[in-house]
């Protein structure tokens, strides 16, 4: 099963043969589980295109997916979709694909997406403090506030999946990436925007901050959002390690 994007209908006919040729074109780009590449479709305005391909699923998730779970790549698509209609950054989604058996069990899964312009993401702050980077956090704690005053949460909120980038001004662009587990529609409140940073790599420095930006973005207790944040990260980060 093919849906594209309604831009990109013009695609179809390439979008179709992308099991066939995803293995031979492009530059491999992250490869594990799952492969992502880009691609170039060396068609009529030279467009360069991520495909993201999803393995598998082993043989218990494949009937879950057959009969209680979407598939991780129409998820994405369609988060994809209404992250856009509520004005918050995302690669621009084209098309996904699935590829399924006579029985309707799920094989390998394609998502694809125009190429985000953002080189940088949010490994950068492994090794910094606040210092020089005060107005990234600002912003970004600013761009996630906004995002949870929409009722949509990231669940997998993670440094790889932010990426950013400046203008020449110091204005910060966010876009999300790996949005296949993303929830609409319900409130995200203290605790849920709190627990919602642990993921993120940084010194103490940077948390403080980003708590403070964010509780008088969302007109939240400070020293309560700070407090929360301090623990939900330092709590994930322990069994880790």
């Amino acid at each position: 099963m093919l849906v594209v994007n309604p831009k990109y209908e013009h695609l179809r006919s390439w979008l179709e043969q992308l099991p066939h040729i995803f293995s031979r074109q492009g530059e491999i780009i992250y490869d594990a589980r799952n492969q992502i590449r880009l691609i170039d479709t060396e068609l009529p305005g030279g467009i360069k295109l991520c495909v993201k391909r999803f393995h598998r699923p082993a043989l218990g998730n494949r009937l879950a997916y057959a009969y209680f779970r979407q598939p991780k790549a129409k998820r994405a698509y369609e988060n994809a979709r209404r992250l856009e209609e509520c004005g918050i950054g995302t690669p621009t989604p084209v098309a996904y694909l699935l590829q399924e058996n006579r029985l309707g069990w799920l094989g390998e899964s394609y998502l694809v997406t125009e190429v985000s312009p953002l080189k940088r993401n949010f490994y950068e702050f492994r090794a910094h403090g606040t210092e020089g980077y005060e107005h990234i956090i600002r912003q970004f704690a600013q761009f996630t506030a906004n995002m949870h005053s929409k009722n949509i949460l990231h669940k997998d909120y993670s440094p790889g999946n932010i990426l950013f980038d400046l203008d020449e001004k110091g204005n910060a662009r966010f876009e999300l990436v790996d949005i296949n587990r993303m929830r609409f529609g319900k409130p995200v409140g203290l605790r849920a925007a709190c627990r919602n940073f642990c993921r993120l790599w940084g010194k103490e420095d940077f948390f403080v901050l980003l708590a403070e930006t964010y509780a008088e973005a969302r007109g939240f207790d400070k020293a309560q959002c700070r407090r929360l944040t301090i623990k939900y990260w330092r709590r994930f980060w322990r069994f880790r390690k």
